[in-house]
């Protein structure tokens, strides 16, 4: 298991370019397996997260390589409809797959898919847009067999605006006879970056961004050049950690659209921030103010990816901040760590309490998911000391080398 040994005191200052979005990038991926001709991702990231799901592609028939920056998928060998189960655990995004595969295959066999441990996060919404698409599922041990001979268009209404839903029955429906219309359908930019994605692919679909969203059958699918979206949870990591140390952090990149939510909570906690066409500038003040209520919820809403970073700053302000966890029940192991490290909390379902501290101790603390892992980092920058976190190969999952960025900024931490 890695580490990441961070000596605090660091002040951010500085610029720095917003990555690909690792949760643009997996769908994007899976919906490569609908191309029969090469496609060329540019600004993947080079992520844990994407690296398995590479496997999982490689594994299908897939021809999956880097050329230079770019990533190249040839899915024309495709044959498999079965996934391993070893990646499936490794990796909560494999279930994108089941979508593509049943469209091009009519057929997929697939566990039960891994992931953070942050909740229960059931595959029911997938299970029934899939169902509703004409898909016959039999679950039987923890498997699912999928068969997809009798794929039809449909109105699918969704129970839960679900990202993985939306996305899933986007790209099953692009092979069925018909017009499917999705309801309720989630909102968020990658939504839309997929749906950019699968339209260059020669498929029609429209409403990607509203609640609404039409997928009708276009002409063979072809080749085609994507660059996927900004990552506008990194982006709002590194300016969650300006002000977390009164510095000043410019992140290139970045559309502010992407980030409205977050940035009005670092204006509310201090937080000078100035935005242009494509970057986003965080000064933070000498100490933050404490956030009366910050609550996830689907997009537009606070995004639950970045609440463990919020948690972080709320822990180091001045004053009590309310943070409510609606979207996963099981978001809040990074309280008892920041706790190791002088924090004041009181976590109540999914209504956390926080009491600001002045100053916070270099402890040993331990990264149980990706976001929690990368809180307790910007964290360790304001303590006194020396903070060894572990697991940082659980951040690696959607930070290509969160070290080498915040070293960039000032920040001093090393890998173990």
């Amino acid at each position: 298991m890695s580490q990441l040994i961070v000596t605090g005191g660091s002040i951010l200052n500085g610029e720095i370019n917003a990555p690909g979005a690792k949760n643009a990038a997996l769908p994007i991926l899976a919906a490569t397996l609908l191309a029969k001709e090469p496609v060329c991702l540019n600004g993947c990231p080079k992520l844990g997260d994407v690296k398995n799901m590479i496997k999982l592609m490689q594994s299908l028939g897939c021809k999956v390589f880097w050329e230079g920056e770019a990533l190249i998928v040839d899915s024309r060998s495709a044959q498999c409809h079965e996934m391993p189960d070893h990646l499936l655990k490794a990796i909560r995004s494999s279930i994108f797959l089941l979508g593509p595969m049943v469209a091009r295959f009519k057929k997929a066999i697939a566990t039960s898919p891994g992931g953070c441990d942050i909740g229960r996060r059931p595959i029911d919404l997938h299970i029934k847009a899939l169902r509703s698409l004409g898909v016959v599922i039999d679950e039987r041990h923890g498997t699912l067999y999928c068969d997809g001979e009798n794929l039809r268009a449909a109105t699918i209404h969704l129970d839960y605006p679900s990202v993985g839903a939306t996305e899933n029955a986007m790209m099953a429906a692009v092979a069925a006879n018909g017009e499917t219309i999705i309801q309720n359908a989630a909102r968020e930019p990658e939504v839309v970056d997929l749906q950019e994605f699968l339209c260059k692919l020669g498929y029609h679909v429209q409403g990607a961004g509203s609640s609404e969203i039409c997928v009708r059958p276009g002409c063979a699918p072809k080749s085609a050049k994507h660059t996927i979206m900004r990552d506008r949870i990194v982006a709002g990591t590194y300016l969650c950690g300006a002000a977390i140390t009164g510095g000043d952090v410019c992140v290139r990149g970045i559309h502010k659209e992407l980030l409205g939510s977050v940035l009005s909570k670092l204006h509310e906690c201090g937080c000078e921030v100035e935005t242009g066409r494509d970057y986003v500038r965080a000064i933070g003040p000498k100490r933050p103010q404490e956030l009366k209520r910050v609550e996830t919820l689907p997009y537009p809403g606070f995004p639950t990816d970045m609440q463990a970073q919020m948690f972080a700053l709320c822990t180091v302000a001045e004053g009590t901040s309310v943070i409510v966890e609606n979207v996963f029940e099981n978001r809040f192991h990074h309280a008892a760590e920041l706790s190791r490290m002088g924090g004041e909390n009181s976590v109540n379902g999914s209504i956390a309490v926080i009491r600001g501290v002045k100053k916070l101790t270099g402890a040993l603390v331990d990264a149980w998911d990706l976001r929690g892992g990368a809180a307790l980092v910007l964290a360790a920058l304001r303590a006194e000391g020396e903070t060894i976190v572990r697991g940082a190969q659980i951040i690696d999952r959607g930070y290509e080398a969160i070290e080498r960025d915040l070293n960039a900024l000032g920040a001093t931490i090393v890998r173990a």
